[in-house]
C-alpha cells in the first residue's frame, strides 16, 4: 500500500492487499489497517467524465470521479493500469479514473471544476500508480489525444500519463501535485490488465478523517 506524503486521507493498495472489490475479506483487511469503514462509496466506471458526490456508502451509478464532504467517508475507484488521482481540499475529496480517453475528455480538470463550483478548493493532488510511459506501447489514437510524448523502453511509441495528468492538474491551478511514478505493468507489485489480462484491480482511496 503507498500512502501519498502530506495527504490527511489518501491510499493506493497494491497486488499484496487483495482486490477490495472482488474480495470482501480484502476490503476489511485494507480497511482496517487505514482506520476507515468498511463500506466506501464507488461508481460504475465507463471512461467518461462524470463527477459523483456521494453522502453514503455503495455503488452511486456511473461515473468517474466522487467526492464527498463526509467526514470519515471513504470514496474509491478501481484502476489497473489508468491512472488514479485523489483530490485534497481543506473540507472534501475526490477520487478520480482516468483512462486515455477520460483524460482526453478532461475526467481530472472536469472534477477539479466540480469541487470548485461547490466551494471546495482542491489544495493538492496525488496521482497513483499506472502504466508508465516505459510500458504504454500506443498507436495514433492515444498519441496524437495526449500531448506527452514518450518511448517505451523497447522503442515504441508511448505517451506519459503521469506527466499529462500532472500538467492538467497545474494548468487548473492545482499547486501541489506528487506523483508516484510506479509503472503498474513492470513492477511486479500491482495488478495490471495490459501486462497479464488479470481480472483483478487496486484501489484508490480517499477520506476525510
Amino acid at each position: 500500500m503507498l500512502l501519498p506524503p502530506g495527504f490527511r486521507g489518501a491510499a493506493f493498495t497494491d497486488r499484496g492487499d487483495g482486490d477490495p472489490f472482488a474480495d470482501t475479506e480484502a476490503r476489511r483487511s485494507i480497511s482496517n489497517s487505514l482506520g476507515i469503514d468498511v463500506e466506501w462509496a464507488t461508481a460504475m466506471q465507463v471512461h467518461g467524465t462524470s463527477v459523483l458526490e456521494a453522502t453514503g456508502a455503495g455503488y452511486l451509478g456511473e461515473g468517474d470521479a466522487v467526492m464527498t464532504t463526509r467526514i470519515a467517508l471513504p470514496v474509491a475507484v478501481k484502476t489497473a493500469d489508468c491512472v488514479p488521482v485523489v483530490l485534497e481540499a481543506a473540507d472534501a475529496v475526490a477520487v478520480v479514473h482516468a483512462g486515455w480517453r477520460g483524460m482526453v475528455a478532461g475526467v481530472v480538470t472536469a472534477t477539479v471544476d466540480t469541487m470548485r463550483a461547490a466551494d471546495h478548493n482542491p489544495l493538492r493532488a496525488a496521482i497513483g500508480p499506472s502504466i508508465g510511459p516505459c510500458c504504454y506501447e500506443v498507436g495514433p489514437e492515444v498519441s496524437l489525444g495526449i500531448d506527452a510524448p514518450s518511448v517505451t523502453t523497447w522503442g515504441t511509441t508511448s505517451v506519459d500519463l503521469w506527466t499529462a495528468s500532472a500538467e492538467q492538474l497545474e494548468g487548473v491551478g492545482v499547486e501541489s501535485v506528487w506523483t508516484a511514478a510506479v509503472c503498474t505493468m513492470c513492477s511486479g507489485d500491482l495488478n495490471s490488465y495490459r501486462a497479464d489480462g488479470t481480472p483483478h484491480r487496486q484501489a484508490a482511496i480517499g477520506w476525510l478523517p
